[in-house]
């Protein structure tokens, strides 16, 4: 729930060198029994804050839960780079204080001790105002941002996105369980966020303007802590040119973070040339993305989608790959095109992270597998 952005620098929407950068959030487990730890703050003091070089290493909302920021990069095989040796390098931070980061979007097991606030004033004010929902907040996402010209754009650019948001989800999901249960979601990160206010797929807005309008008039309603950053799942940068994207799940492997920065990447450079054509985005209505974001959390990849501009159930591998087929041209411009194809097939042949958990249990109950799951999403393995 880190309310703040890495690292950015401008980028064209509408160009072929668009910049961009990502963020990981890990949970910390302990070694022996796979259970949250809350031990953030001596991980990344160990870590020693831009030790990694492009790395900012931060404490996020519970103890039991870090990030890593990536820096900004222009090249898949640089962003990949970067995270195979920082994961390896978080792990092995991990590993001296005898806990390990895993990349499931919940814990597959609950704590010990009831959870822990991280000592933080940003994160002890959320807690004065959004009460129990902090402590219950135990979600580890995978956020991108992406360059483009001016705010202006931004806001453009996040009203074209909101129709693929929840196909973003979808091909994602890596949240099945919790606490030691089987929720028969594929994301159940998802449903966690959605319980906050302004977490969801953002409204649609006519300009800058109103973007600002709608922000600072939850803020003054007592709903936001400050109206530069709501939560939703795709949002302009208060601080820069640029658009985060808040859908995904934690990715299991460094694989599926590339394949979401590529594919975030093309939806954006697709939205900044049309709208430089004077395309407008469709306005699709938000009780229909709503459904269809309640169905990606639901089944995933594996189950039907909804589709965003018919409300027609779909299947939603079919919806990926339309989504896919849709940015073709920008990911063949930017290089990024069998890239993408590899990956996704990769993930179309053998589940998202999601498919993977439950895969690994072997009929097992959540608990009594969850050593063998987590030694499976162990990030030192990813």
């Amino acid at each position: 729930m880190r309310d703040t952005d890495p690292d950015e620098r401008d980028g064209d929407a509408s160009g072929t060198s668009l910049t961009f950068g990502i963020e990981e959030e890990f949970l910390i487990v302990d070694a022996r029994d796979g259970r949250p730890a809350p031990v953030n703050a001596r991980l990344t003091e160990a870590l020693g804050e831009g030790a990694g070089g492009a790395a900012e290493y931060t404490v996020e909302l519970l103890a039991t839960m870090m990030e890593s920021a990536a820096g900004v990069f222009t090249r898949l095989e640089e962003l990949r780079a970067f995270l195979a040796g920082d994961r390896k390098r978080l792990a092995r931070a991990a590993a001296d204080l005898g806990v390990r980061l895993v990349a499931t979007g919940t814990p597959v097991i609950g704590p010990r001790a009831p959870r822990v606030v991280s000592d933080k004033r940003r994160y002890q004010d959320m807690r004065s105002l959004y009460g129990f929902l902090v402590s219950q907040q135990e979600t580890c996402g995978c956020h991108v941002h992406v360059g483009v010209p001016d705010r202006e754009t931004a806001v453009g650019v996040v009203n074209w996105l909101r129709p693929w948001l929840p196909t973003l989800l979808a091909l994602s999901a890596n949240s099945p369980f919790c606490d030691g249960v089987d929720t028969g979601y594929a994301s159940w990160r998802t449903v966690a966020l959605s319980r906050w206010p302004a977490t969801a797929v953002p409204p649609y807005f006519a300009s800058a303007a109103h973007y600002d309008e709608v922000t600072e008039t939850l803020h003054r309603a007592g709903v936001l802590m400050r109206p530069l950053n709501p939560y939703w799942l795709a949002r302009p940068s208060g601080r820069f040119p640029t658009v985060e994207v808040r859908a995904a799940d934690v990715a299991a492997t460094v694989d599926e973070a590339v394949l979401q920065a590529a594919v975030t990447r093309g939806l954006v450079r697709t939205a900044g040339a049309e709208l430089a054509g004077g395309a407008r985005a469709p306005e699709v209505d938000g009780g229909l993305l709503e459904a269809a974001l309640w169905t990606a959390a639901r089944y995933g990849l594996a189950g039907p989608g909804v589709h965003p501009m018919t409300g027609r159930q779909v299947p939603a591998a079919e919806l990926a790959q339309e989504m896919l087929d849709r940015i073709r041209p920008a990911l063949r411009e930017l290089g990024d095109e069998e890239e993408v194809d590899r990956l996704a097939a990769a993930v179309f042949r053998t589940g998202t992270g999601a498919d993977r958990q439950r895969a690994s249990l072997r009929g097992a109950e959540v608990t009594a597998a969850a050593g063998d799951l987590l030694d499976e999403f162990d990030i030192g393995r990813t």
